[in-house]
């Protein structure tokens, strides 16, 4: 039973499925960080999500488990992913992965992906692709002094097109194994073109701000409701 078809249920139906639950696995945006040492679990995207669906379902409890660890990728999350998120018997699961990735090799990242998309499809179990934000563009004169260093780093990774080609090999990847994509990233290609992004990360590196939360809950909300 889909998350959709859960929120219409009554009352024989709850004591049957029981609630609606998601589990939100990924990295440090999904973990819930914001600027340097601050984490903000009420504006972090799938909290905003389960408001929305809430408004939408308000006799039926929605769960979201936060399964986001900061600094860790896909490849780092294989072991976890079992005990953290299957294990919970999710309705779906938002994987949401790439900021951290990006600074490994491009086949650990697709195979890692390939491995959490597989176990979805082989567990019944419902997914979305989530890709993350834009990395900055500069190093912003408001930035950490300590991260310095990977700023420089971030940026290039972001102007030299490494991250435009880690994104675009997920997506294809995402698409031929019939993983449905919430592209947020292509979202923000288009904001960069009339917007400052660095501006738009709360540690001007690679984490949104508290209202960029919203754009991820918007269109994984639409995606679920359509």
């Amino acid at each position: 039973m889909k998350v959709k078809d859960k929120m219409n249920m009554d009352l024989a139906d709850l004591i049957e499925h029981g609630p609606v639950t998601i589990v939100a696995f990924g990295d440090s945006v999904t973990h819930g960080a914001v600027a340097a040492e601050e984490m903000n679990y009420e504006t972090v995207y799938w909290n905003r999500l389960r408001r929305k669906l809430q408004e939408v379902a308000c006799e039926i409890p929605i769960n979201v488990i936060n399964a986001g660890i900061g600094g860790i990728t896909a490849k780092a999350s294989l072991g976890r992913m079992e005990r953290q998120v299957f294990l919970h018997e999710p309705d779906l699961v938002i994987i949401c992965f790439g900021l951290n990735d990006v600074n490994g090799a491009l086949e650990d990242y697709l195979d890692s992906l390939r491995a959490i998309f597989t176990r979805c499809k082989e567990g019944n179990t419902d997914a979305i692709f989530l890709t993350p934000n834009m990395l900055n563009t500069y190093v912003a004169e408001g930035t950490e002094e300590i991260y310095y260093e990977y700023a420089h780093k971030t940026a290039e990774m972001q102007n030299g097109g490494r991250m435009d080609l880690y994104m675009s090999e997920a997506v294809k990847l995402a698409d031929s194994m019939g993983i449905p994509v919430c592209d947020c990233y292509s979202e923000w290609k288009k904001l960069s073109e009339t917007e400052d992004i660095t501006l738009m990360l709360a540690n001007y590196i690679n984490h949104p701000t508290k209202e960029m939360h919203e754009l991820f809950a918007s269109n994984l909300f639409d995606m679920i409701m359509e």
